[in-house]
C-alpha cells in the first residue's frame, strides 16, 4: 500500500490528500474501506475523482468519491434502520416504496394516509419507541376527536400494518404494535351497502322519471339498476363500446380522476371485470336516448387513446364517479323531503348490489352472475346468495313446486298419449 506512517498525513501519488479509510493498493487502484456490523467491506476504482482520467485500457467506472458517497448514504439508512431511528413516517414512506404496481386509485388513497401522518403527532414518533398501547390511543383518538370513519381508520391501519410488519421481517422490532383486531378498539360505524327491494326500486325510479329536474338522468339510472355496471366502468364507456344492434355491452376500462385532477384510463378492477355484458331492450332503448341527447364538447377530449364518452362536464371533460354521487345523493334528498316513507340511501353502488339480489333472486347460475358482475372470486357472487331471506326462500319453494306440478302434468298427458297411440296400433 502507498500510505505514509500512521499519524501522518496520507497523499496518493499525485499529492492529494487522502481522506479516513481511503488508500492506494500496489497496482495503483484507489480503495475505500468501511464496517458493517464490525466486518469489513471495500469498494474500488481506478480513479479518486471524476475528473481523474483512467489508465490506459481500463473500463469506465465511477471514482472513488462517488462510490463512499453512495456507500455513506447506505450507511446512514441502515443505521436509522438497524437502530430503529425511523419516524413512523419514514417508516411508511420505505414500506409504500415497495409498493410497485398499484392502481392509480390505490396510489391516492397511500397520498391521503401520508399526509394525515405527517400532521399527526403520531407520525414523528420513532418506530422503536411505539408500543401497541401507542398504535391503539392513536386509532381511538382518529375516530372520538378526529370524527373519522371506521372505514377511514381500517384504510390507515391498513397501511401501517404492514409497514410495521415490514420493520419486524428486516429484525429491526420485535413486534408489530398494529396486531391487534381492529373491531376491539374502535367503534365499527359504517353502514352497510345493501340493496333496496325491487318496490323500492320501482318507487324510485318513478319519482326520477317524473320529477322535472332530475328526469334528464332516468336514463343512467335505470341502466345502472339493470346492468350492475361499477360506475367508474360506466363512466369509461365510449360510442364504440355500445352495440346495440347485438345489444352488447363492451367493458374493458373505467375512467379515473386523480386527487390532482387529472383524467386518466385505467383497466378494470380485476380481470374478471373485463367482460362483454349482453342488455335486455328496455336498456338499449335506454342507451339510444343517451346516445340521441349527447351533447359533446365541440372538440371531444382524448383521455388515454379513448374518446366519445356519453357524458361531459361544462368544461367539456367527461363525468366521473363522483358527479354521479353528488346527483344521486340530490335526488334521494328530493324524493325524502317529499315522501313520507323515507327512501333509504341509494349510490351508483347500491344500484349494483340491488342489480345482483335481484338476479340471484330470480335463480340466476351463480357462476352467470359471476361474470356479469366481473366478480374475481365467486366468493363474492355467493355472499348475495347468503342474504337472501325466508320470504325469497318461500317463493323459490313455491316457484319449484308449481314447476314440479307443471311438469307432473305433462308426464302424465305423454302417458296418456303413449298408452292411446299403443291402443291404435293394436286395433
Amino acid at each position: 500500500m502507498a500510505n505514509a506512517g500512521r499519524g501522518k498525513t496520507r497523499r496518493d501519488t499525485k499529492r492529494r490528500v487522502l481522506r479516513p479509510g481511503e488508500s492506494i493498493r500496489a497496482d495503483g487502484k484507489y480503495q475505500y474501506k468501511y464496517h458493517i456490523d464490525g466486518k469489513p467491506h471495500f469498494v474500488y476504482s481506478w480513479k479518486l475523482e471524476p475528473t481523474d482520467k483512467l489508465p490506459p485500457g481500463k473500463k469506465p467506472c465511477l471514482s472513488l468519491r462517488e462510490l463512499e458517497k453512495r456507500v455513506n448514504a447506505d450507511l446512514d439508512k441502515l443505521m436509522n434502520v438497524s437502530d430503529g431511528q425511523m419516524t413512523v413516517c419514514e417508516l411508511v414512506d420505505r414500506y409504500l416504496k415497495t409498493k410497485t404496481g398499484v392502481r392509480q386509485s390505490t396510489k391516492q388513497g397511500y397520498v391521503t394516509v401520508q399526509r394525515l401522518l405527517a400532521k399527526e403527532k403520531f407520525g414523528s414518533q420513532k418506530i422503536r419507541s411505539v408500543k401497541t398501547s401507542d398504535a391503539k390511543i392513536f386509532l381511538i383518538k382518529l375516530q372520538q376527536e378526529d370524527g373519522k370513519s371506521y372505514s377511514s381508520i381500517h384504510t390507515i391501519r391498513g397501511v401501517l400494518r404492514p409497514a410495521f410488519q415490514m420493520a419486524v421481517d428486516d429484525d429491526v422490532l420485535v413486534k408489530n404494535p398494529f396486531g391487534f383486531q381492529l373491531a376491539g378498539v374502535i367503534v365499527n360505524d359504517s353502514v352497510t351497502r345493501e340493496a333496496i327491494s325491487k318496490d323500492q326500486m320501482r318507487k324510485f325510479l318513478k319519482f326520477v322519471h317524473d320529477d322535472v329536474v332530475y328526469c334528464k338522468y332516468y336514463e343512467v339510472v335505470y341502466i345502472l339498476f339493470h346492468t350492475g355496471m361499477r360506475i367508474s366502468e360506466f363512466c369509461g364507456l365510449t360510442l364504440k363500446d355500445i352495440d346495440l344492434e347485438n345489444r352488447i355491452v363492451n367493458i374493458d376500462h373505467q375512467l379515473q380522476r386523480t386527487s390532482d385532477m387529472r383524467y386518466i384510463i385505467e383497466s378494470t378492477k380485476t380481470d374478471a371485470g373485463t367482460r362483454k355484458i349482453p342488455i335486455t331492450e328496455d336498456v338499449a332503448d335506454m342507451f339510444r336516448a343517451i346516445i340521441e341527447d349527447r351533447e359533446p364538447p365541440k372538440t371531444e377530449k382524448v383521455i388515454d387513446g379513448y374518446t366519445g364518452f356519453l357524458f361531459y362536464d361544462d368544461d367539456g371533460n367527461p363525468l366521473v364517479a363522483m358527479h354521479w354521487q353528488h346527483r344521486f345523493n340530490h335526488m334521494v334528498g328530493r324524493y325524502n323531503d317529499i315522501y313520507r316513507v323515507q327512501m333509504p340511501n341509494i349510490t351508483p353502488h347500491v344500484c349494483r348490489h340491488t342489480y345482483c339480489s335481484n338476479q340471484a333472486k330470480a335463480g340466476m347460475n351463480p357462476k352467470t352472475l359471476q361474470y356479469l358482475m366481473g366478480h374475481s372470486d365467486i366468493s363474492v357472487t355467493m355472499n348475495v346468495y347468503t342474504h337472501i331471506g325466508l320470504d325469497d326462500a318461500e317463493k323459490e319453494l313455491r316457484r319449484m313446486e308449481e314447476f314440479q306440478k307443471a311438469q307432473a302434468e305433462v308426464e302424465k298427458k305423454n302417458d296418456a298419449k303413449a298408452v292411446s297411440q299403443k291402443m291404435f296400433k293394436v286395433i
